[in-house]
């Protein structure tokens, strides 16, 4: 694994509005890390998908949702409201050269 940079030491206005941000955003804990493993799946950091899929297991996320999370499109195991999530963290990622 490389080197990890310490967000907090580095960019800490940054880090401390994306703690913000996220603390702003109301939902349940469990579907709050369901979108934080795929939002890192998206973005390719092994670091934070084993950090958010340890806490989606603590919050209770079955072991089925996660490994189904990279086609949440296809499995019928996510309902409307985690779907949109879902749907969100993905439409929010900025493409490179757009």
């Amino acid at each position: 694994m490389s080197l990890r940079i310490d967000l907090r030491e580095h960019a800490a206005r940054q880090c401390a509005a994306m703690t913000r941000l996220d603390a702003s955003v109301e939902l349940d804990p469990a579907l709050s890390e369901l979108v934080k493993v795929r939002a890192s799946q998206i973005n390719g950091c092994a670091f934070c998908i084993d950090m958010h899929w340890k806490d989606a297991r603590a919050a209770g996320e079955s072991e089925a949702r996660l490994y189904s999370l990279s086609a949440w499109r296809e499995s019928p195991l996510y309902d409307d409201r985690e779907r949109a999530a879902l749907a969100l963290a993905v439409a929010s990622r900025l493409e490179p050269g757009t």
